[in-house]
């Protein structure tokens, strides 16, 4: 993500899962167009309310776009041994403390990598018990 669309206005590279990789292979080869995801106006990417406007369409007032992002960080938590710092980064959450800032320079991208690809393995996994599969097709 380039820095003029991030809060913190840094770059954030983003590791892709191979699962995630398929399916942007697969778009590019349906869509052909210069949008991964396209909106609905020609020539033009989703909105960032698109989301939004699904959970809506689907009657679903208890979730939130940014619920997903929250989803994640409790199964890292509660799931996984990765350290608090690579979950953290891989949210591009900033660093409070501006010490702790100046020294930490890399992006564990390496690190966030290993994490995309679980967290990948862990949503496409059949479910069990303590899970409920909702379709968003509408």
């Amino acid at each position: 993500m380039p820095a003029g669309r991030m809060k913190a206005s840094k770059e954030h590279r983003v590791p892709l899962s191979a699962a995630a990789l398929a399916i942007i292979e697969t778009l590019r080869k349906e869509q052909g167009g210069a949008h991964l995801f396209p909106g609905g106006k020609r020539d033009k990417p989703l909105s960032n309310m698109a989301m939004l406007a699904l959970l809506d369409r689907m009657g679903r007032s208890d979730l939130t776009a940014h619920g997903l992002r929250s989803t994640f960080r409790d199964w890292a938590a509660e799931c996984t041994n990765y350290p608090n710092e690579v979950v953290e980064m891989a949210l591009a959450h900033t660093i409070s403390s501006k010490v702790e800032a100046a020294y930490r320079r890399g992006d564990l991208f390496d690190k966030r990598k290993s994490l995309m690809s679980d967290w990948a393995t862990f949503c496409d996994s059949s479910g069990g018990a303590n899970q409920k599969i909702i379709s968003i097709r509408a």
